[in-house]
């Protein structure tokens, strides 16, 4: 069956996700070395080197996940789901502090982020409970309330933390699966009202800080040294870069001016040092990895694969937006990291799981047109021989 899986994978998204990860370790090291040595003295190797050994561990986890048949997940949603907030609770009594945000779990040397590994897990729920609920899918209370009550509590634990950027995405990424979950069109738009409602009031809740960074995304110049300072220091990186870049290492940013270069604000470095260029490549590859998960899902003829692939796929496009339009101005800096580019263990790990996953269903699909068309020649052909 394996041999079988390997003949039928999606190799263009296997290589696009292997050029993006090998573009964000060499981005990590050139975006990272002057913050490194700065933060852990004469090494500025740091950041690289850890990113290799998430990397290295990724690779391993993204190949089990092509291999491992996608349709078995739905057997372990309710392990998925409870430990999903189990791990979300768990933060909220152990967990570490990273830039003002509780979200962080710390073993010994080891840390890790639980909130991104439960966007794949509610992934899974969702797909697994609406393909298990499209027979009454049109009765709300039925059909759409119970995933709906988790989706708002795993919402509250997450944007509780606080992080409104991974909450955000969450919220999105499941829009996304419930908008294609067959659901009648009275109801989406009536959930599209309550979001909106949801979303007013979480605005009049904010905390100074968390304003402030509205205020730096849409008004910078009103505080250039405070909260107007990353997204300035941003349109200078990108601005610099012009179509080919300053050259591979040759960022001024990284120096200082723009916090974190390595992780939220990466692709402003790769814009000053590659250009247009640079950027075109990075969007362009990852463009490609969100459609070829939506065509997947579109071809896959399971409900649960099909709401799969294209809650995988949304949730790349949605992390990608939001990254972009924080560094460009069209969306607060919520630290949300780039796929496949920015430096993050946690981050990086659950996206290489998630694509496995992907090109798994994608080989499925692949097996099962295959076998459809063989069963038709073979059945022309006996009609040819009558």
């Amino acid at each position: 069956m394996i041999k079988k899986l390997f003949k039928h994978y999606d190799y263009s998204l296997i290589i696009s996700v292997l050029l993006l990860c090998g573009f964000g370790l060499v981005m990590v090291y050139s975006a990272s070395m002057v913050w490194a040595v700065m933060r852990h003295e004469t090494n500025s190797a740091y950041f690289f080197n850890r990113q290799m050994i998430w990397l290295a561990a990724s690779l391993i986890m993204f190949v089990l996940a092509m291999i491992f048949p996608y349709k078995a997940y739905r057997k372990f949603i309710v392990p998925i789901l409870g430990l999903s907030v189990i791990s979300l609770l768990l933060v909220k009594v152990i967990g570490s502090t990273t830039n003002n945000a509780q979200s962080w779990i710390e073993i010994g040397s080891f840390s890790f982020q639980p909130s991104e590994f439960v966007k794949l897990g509610l992934i899974i729920y969702l797909a697994a409970i609406y393909s298990k609920k499209q027979a009454y899918i049109s009765n709300f209370v039925r059909g759409a309330m119970p995933p709906l009550l988790v989706i708002g509590l795993i919402f509250a634990l997450v944007a509780s933390q606080p992080d409104l950027g991974t909450a955000m995405i969450i919220a999105l990424t499941s829009g996304i699966v419930i908008f294609c979950s067959g659901m009648k069109w009275s109801h989406i738009f009536g959930l599209i009202i309550i979001g909106g409602i949801v979303f007013g009031l979480a605005w009049m809740s904010l905390s100074p800080e968390q304003a402030s960074r509205f205020t730096g995304a849409y008004d910078p110049f009103s505080d250039p040294e405070d909260s107007g300072f990353h997204l300035i220091n941003s349109y200078i990186a990108i601005a610099s870069g012009g179509v080919t870049g300053q050259g591979f290492g040759q960022s001024i940013q990284k120096y200082g001016f723009l916090p974190e270069p390595h992780t939220d604000f990466i692709m402003a470095i790769v814009a000053e040092e590659l250009g247009l260029l640079g950027v075109v490549f990075v969007i362009g590859l990852l463009g490609y990895i969100v459609f070829k998960g939506f065509v997947i899902g579109i071809r896959c003829k399971d409900t649960f694969g099909s709401l799969l692939a294209i809650g995988i796929s949304g949730m790349i496009g949605v992390q990608t937006a939001v990254n972009l339009g924080a560094i460009t101005g069209w969306l607060p800096v919520t630290g949300v990291p780039l796929p496949f580019i920015s430096y993050g263990g946690s981050s990086l790990i659950l996206l290489m799981i998630s694509v496995g996953i992907l090109i798994n269903v994608s080989a499925f699909v692949n097996i099962r047109k295959e076998q459809k068309t063989g069963y038709i020649n073979k059945e022309s052909s006996v009609q040819m021989e009558l």
